[in-house]
């Protein structure tokens, strides 16, 4: 049985009450929360306690920051991974399941000039090992999951395969991270997604979902049959959370996304 949730801001209400009533109606089983940097998502605690306790159902964040851990510069890598272990806190104390956050967001691409990073290989991966590794650890004591996302070439140089994802994974040697897919990103990258998502099942712990052009499930051509059928088939049973922009009527837009993956998974 497929689960559906909508990232918080593309549900329509004030508040997040508000959006849940949306959501349900509309055929979501969850929110999915977003944690901007400067502890932001910390403050909010009050406001998502009073949720979880109307029943608002949250259980992952994804993180929207200016810099990640595997930042060049050692100070907003340190940055990142105080706001991605207080992130994480706070996801624990609302009885959620985790967190989702790429290496990097925008920081450098080999597609443009001038090509070559300002680190090595092997300089990334040892960055992105004792990042995951710090976040991994501080997950597994909160009792979540920290969710790894590949994003594609033109926004992260370091991570943008699952086969990658799973090769700092199993080196860190950590339960508590696993792979959060993006259809999006996937549909870039991987030759064959659906191929993907079998060969790295053990390591797969969340799914967001847009289309091939980044706007809502059915707005672009990607083979949702093919991609929902490979998650069924490993026995996924997570969320697909919705992140994507929406064409056409927001409303209609972010309404429509449950019905037409269920309708392509079935």
């Amino acid at each position: 049985m497929l689960k559906t949730a909508a990232q918080e801001q593309l549900l329509p209400g004030e508040t997040l009450q508000e959006k849940w009533e949306f959501a349900q109606d509309a055929g979501y089983d969850a929110i999915e929360l977003r944690a901007r940097g400067d502890l932001h998502f910390a403050s909010r605690l009050p406001e998502l306690r009073q949720a979880r306790k109307d029943g608002v159902v949250m259980p992952t964040v994804c993180v929207d920051m200016l810099h990640f851990f595997g930042a060049f510069d050692d100070d907003l890598r340190r940055d990142a991974l105080v706001q991605m272990k207080s992130q994480l806190t706070v996801i624990a104390e609302i009885g959620g399941l985790g967190a989702q956050t790429p290496a990097s967001y925008g920081m450098f691409s080999r597609r443009l000039p001038p090509f070559e990073p300002p680190r090595t290989e092997e300089q990334d991966r040892e960055v992105l090992l004792a990042g995951l590794s710090e976040l991994g650890e501080h997950a597994r004591s909160e009792g979540v999951t920290l969710f790894l996302e590949p994003l594609n070439r033109y926004e992260d140089h370091m991570v943008n395969r699952l086969e990658q994802a799973a090769g700092l994974i199993r080196e860190t040697g950590l339960d508590s991270v696993r792979i959060g897919i993006d259809s999006y990103h996937m549909n870039i990258e991987e030759g064959d997604p659906a191929a993907a998502i079998l060969a790295h099942a053990q390591f797969i712990g969340h799914a967001q979902v847009s289309d091939s052009n980044r706007f809502q499930p059915g707005a672009g051509h990607l083979d949702w049959p093919a991609w929902l059928g490979a998650l069924h088939t490993i026995g996924y049973d997570g969320y697909l959370a919705a992140e994507c922009r929406l064409t056409g009527d927001p409303v209609d837009a972010v309404r429509s996304v449950p019905a037409f993956l269920k309708r392509s998974g079935a």
